[in-house]
Order: C-alpha cells, then structure tokens, then sequence
C-alpha cells in the first residue's frame, strides 16, 4: 500500500492529464449518437407541424384580437372605444 501512494503521489499529475484525454476523447464519439437522435425527433415534430393549416380568415381573426387586447392594454381611451367596436364587428362578420 505504501508503494502505491508513493507511486500517485509522484505521479498525480501524469495520471490526472491521462484521465482528462481519455474523458475527453470517449466524450468526442458520443455526441453523434445523441445528435442523430436529437435530428430525428425535431424532423418528427416538424412533420407534425406541417399538417397544421391555417387560413387567411383565422389569421385575420387572430391579428384583429391582438389588436383588441393591445389597444386595452393601453390607456387611450376616446379613440380607442370607437375602434374596439370595429374590430368586434369584424371579428363577428369573420367568424360568420
């Protein structure tokens, strides 16, 4: 026992940098497989994305709410009551 603590202590240095390569070269080689892996299930889930359709009418939709809730977010209010009631109408007539 007293051989091999003198054999680390003497040593400790040479062993820690061969640990480091060997950590380092074993950890080169493995990302490829979990990259691969990775690639697979991002083409999956953009596959799935594309069979989702939206229409000009939704998006319209979507954009004239935006707007809503913008202009209520701010504190204009004369203009801004006159113009909700526009976009409302045209959400109704859209929704039609």
């Amino acid at each position: 026992m007293k051989k091999l603590n003198t054999f680390i202590t003497n040593h400790y240095p040479k062993i820690v940098i061969c640990l480091i390569i060997l950590i380092f070269f074993n950890t080169c080689g493995n990302p490829t497989k979990s990259l691969n892996k990775k690639i697979d299930t991002l083409s999956q889930k953009i596959d799935s994305l594309e069979s989702i359709t939206i229409t000009r009418k939704e998006l319209k939709i979507e954009g004239l709410k935006s707007e809503k809730r913008m202009i209520q977010s701010t504190d204009r209010k004369l203009l801004d009551v006159t113009r909700q009631s526009v976009i409302d109408n045209e959400i109704d007539s859209l929704e039609k």
